[in-house]
């Protein structure tokens, strides 16, 4: 990858220095993206499109720069000082974690193709090897802006606070021997030098693993090794106070120059003549044959050993690092020099995430506690009735997840629960839940989970889970054929005095306690007869056969979803021609659906007025003349990642908001099981539009706004006017005012 020359942020006050690199001065192996291509990208003039033609590629914003965007715009909460100085360095340790995965996943896609000699044509007009191209020049200078940040704006911040970094090149004479004990007891055991020659085949490198390339001179030759950095030692090495050369404070020396500075130790009786680091990230995404698979946990499980050889989609190297030393890395790898960057400073951000753990509480957000709206120690019967009698609705992580968890071990104690049903997407780590699920089996309860084995870098997680609840006789279901179950529901079937009640949990994020701190998600207890009986059809539709196709109040992807939306869009269309009162708010994390963004078109194009708070992907254009002039597009980046998708529509005056688990993309209403459902409680409804969308549309701390050449401007606040923050005011209303009648004002 070459080294932009500026930036194209122009959002960001801080001037950006770009680091350099040593480009090869041929090509490693032949390239399959002739460079000749990236300057052959579509003349965009959105201003001549024909209003009538609404599916013109100048009418769309590539996916994949829109997805680099947000991700620059989460790299920007790193140089705000706005955010404690340990949370700005947890954004960036984000953003390399998120493009760790953009590597995995839809870079890797895009090499495959490319291998495979396929051009496909994007909305927005791009072939393959145009995509690859402007991918290929944005990514670099993200990774270039990343290092910047690190080194020129943070790392001297946290020096400030006595949080110091040493370099190898400063170390005293204290700190060399007392890294050398160091290595010889806790680092020099895991390693494992390997060599490469003739009688030793080139080693398989892991995934995201930090390497040595280390040439020896020995018996009169130079020989070459491969060192592996241990991915289970902490990156970050503490020095002891006393040998502390600033006196006070922290003082932390990184885990790969102590092995590089100790490296002689690894090969005894020669010479060390050079040594460079490199990482390594492949191809993880799965492919599998559902049609051909018997049995569909056994054909993950074979695919999760497989992709660790998956090909490599970027080669990270020093800059130092001489062409004769890169060249036997691309011919092994297999790899040309568009995935191959160098950088002279540090790899692997994404975990700088560990110096989160530092005691320094006056670097971080301040905690809060929130508020629960079921607990453990209320009775079961007290639980359902407020369910029974009025429906509830929960706002994580400004409310605690505590209360699902308190509503399900409710449905295992309450000895007239018959039965329990769930599906889960992203289950985590030592979950209550499958205890609870678990006990209500043993209790006698009948038990139905579905487990979708394919949620991405999930699926090792979700088989052991499955497994477990299978053996303690849970009926699990592993999901539908071809198409991933994300949809978030919890039924719960109560046997009362009058008969057989139903009570559901319908909400837009996982069951997942760790990131119900971290996300934003709603969600929404009722016993409605028709909703209930809705989600039951959904559950007979996923764990047996069952071909419905309309329900009563529920949208369901793939039978209904998409087409319902589009109804629900043309409906306020129709109310704009007749002079009714008409607009659409929405709030999802993506919009990539040309089918959709198709529809809001022509609803601006009927005078509709359309806000949509995006945060993450949206390839509509906004503000094109005669087009999407109505439309406006927001993203909100802050402490908490924003996760909630709420469907506002004015409906002539009687207005509806749905919510659910589905984006406006073509994975979540073509290829997913996706459920979202209207709110029928007015309370409710003006909560989310009077303390959710109306006070983010207002935002002016957090908030972006695209323009129509697919830049990001910051909002900020008016000269005189107030400052509103969506994520402090929701802090600040539930700890202060929630209780139970305050959702009515």
């Amino acid at each position: 990858m070459t080294t932009s020359k500026k930036s194209t942020n122009s959002n960001r006050k801080t001037k950006t220095i770009l680091t350099g690199r040593t480009k090869p001065k041929k090509k490693a192996t032949p390239s399959l993206v002739p460079e000749e291509h990236s300057d052959l990208l579509p003349d965009h003039n959105w201003d001549q499109c024909d209003p009538n033609d609404l599916t013109h590629p100048s009418l769309y914003i590539n996916r994949e720069l829109s997805w680099c965007q947000f991700n620059q715009r989460v790299l920007d909460q790193a140089y705000r000082n706005s955010h404690p100085l340990l949370e700005r360095v947890k954004f960036l340790a984000i953003v390399g974690s998120n493009l760790d995965e953009f590597f995995m996943i839809r870079v890797a896609t895009i090499l495959k193709k490319l291998r495979a000699g396929l051009e496909n044509i994007t909305p927005d007009g791009l072939t393959t090897t145009q995509q690859f191209w402007a991918i290929r020049e944005r990514v670099q200078q993200m990774l270039d802006d990343q290092t910047h940040c690190w080194t020129q704006i943070l790392r001297p911040e946290l020096a400030k606070e006595s949080i110091h970094f040493i370099e190898l090149a400063d170390y005293t004479q204290e700190i060399k021997e007392y890294l050398a004990h160091h290595f010889k007891k806790e680092i020099y055991p895991t390693l494992t030098p390997l060599a490469f020659d003739p009688g030793h085949p080139f080693p398989h490198i892991s995934n995201l693993s930090l390497n040595l390339a280390v040439v020896v001179h020995h018996n009169e030759q130079v020989k070459f090794a491969r060192v592996k950095i241990p991915s289970l030692l902490p990156r970050f090495i503490r020095i002891p106070e006393d040998i502390n050369p600033h006196q006070k404070g922290d003082a932390f020396v990184f885990l790969e120059d102590v092995i590089r500075a100790n490296i002689q130790e690894l090969f005894p009786g020669t010479h060390i003549e050079e040594c460079y680091l490199f990482r390594v990230t492949r191809d993880t995404d799965i492919v599998i044959q559902e049609d051909e698979a018997d049995d569909l946990l056994e054909s993950i499980d074979r695919s999760l050993k497989q992709i660790r050889y998956g090909a490599v989609s970027l080669l990270q190297v020093e800059s130092s690092m001489p062409k004769r030393i890169l060249d036997i890395l691309a011919e092994n790898f297999q790899v040309f020099e568009a995935v191959i960057t160098s950088t002279n400073d540090r790899m692997g951000f994404s975990q700088w995430m560990s110096l989160m753990k530092l005691h320094r509480p006056q670097l971080k957000d301040s905690l809060f506690s929130p508020p629960s709206l079921f607990t453990y120690e209320e009775e079961p019967e007290t639980i359902f009735d407020r369910i029974k009698y009025q429906d509830q609705f929960v706002h994580h992580p400004y409310e605690s997840f505590t209360s699902l968890e308190a509503f399900i071990k409710a449905a295992v104690d309450d000895p007239d629960v018959v039965a329990i049903k769930m599906t889960l997407y992203r289950i985590g780590s030592n979950s209550p839940i499958v205890d609870h699920l678990i006990q209500a089996t043993e209790n006698g309860k009948q038990v139905a989970v579905l487990v979708e084995l394919k949620a991405r870098f999930d699926e090792k997680s979700n088989i052991v889970w499955a497994k477990r609840m299978e053996s303690v006789g849970v009926h699990v279901v592993y999901g539908l054929l071809n198409l991933k179950t994300h949809c978030k529901l919890c039924l719960v079937v109560r046997k009362e005095t009058d008969g057989i009640r139903r009570y559901v949990h319908i909400g837009t994020g996982n069951y997942n306690r760790a990131n119900s701190r971290i996300y934003t998600d709603v969600g929404v207890f009722t016993a409605n007869e028709e909703v209930t009986e809705d989600v039951s059809q959904v559950f007979n539709y996923l764990t047996g056969y069952s071909n419905k196709r309309s329900y009563n109040h529920l949208l369901v992807a793939p039978v209904s979803l998409r087409s319902g939306l589009v109804e629900l869009i043309e409906r306020e269309a129709q109310h704009a021609k007749a002079g009714r009162p008409s607009r659409v708010i929405i709030k999802n994390n993506a919009i990539t659906h040309p089918i959709m963004i198709q529809a809001l078109y022509r609803a601006s194009q009927a005078n509709v007025k359309i806000d949509l708070i995006v945060r993450g992907i949206c390839c509509l254009r906004p503000g094109i003349p005669g087009i999407s002039e109505n439309i406006r597009v927001y993203s909100v980046v802050g402490r908490f990642l924003e996760h909630s998708r709420i469907y506002y529509f004015e409906n002539g005056g009687e207005p509806e908001i749905y919510i659910g688990s589905a984006d406006f993309m073509e994975r979540n209403l073509d290829r997913r099981v996706e459920v979202i459902s209207p709110l029928l409680d007015p309370r409710i409804r003006n909560y989310c539009k009077t303390h959710i969308l109306d006070v983010m549309l207002e935002d002016n701390q957090q908030s972006s706004e695209l323009q129509t050449d697919g830049s990001y401007t910051t909002i900020e606040r008016p000269k005189g006017g107030r400052t509103v923050n969506t994520q402090k005011y929701l802090l600040n209303w539930h700890t202060s005012k929630r209780n139970s009648d305050t959702l009515t004002h």
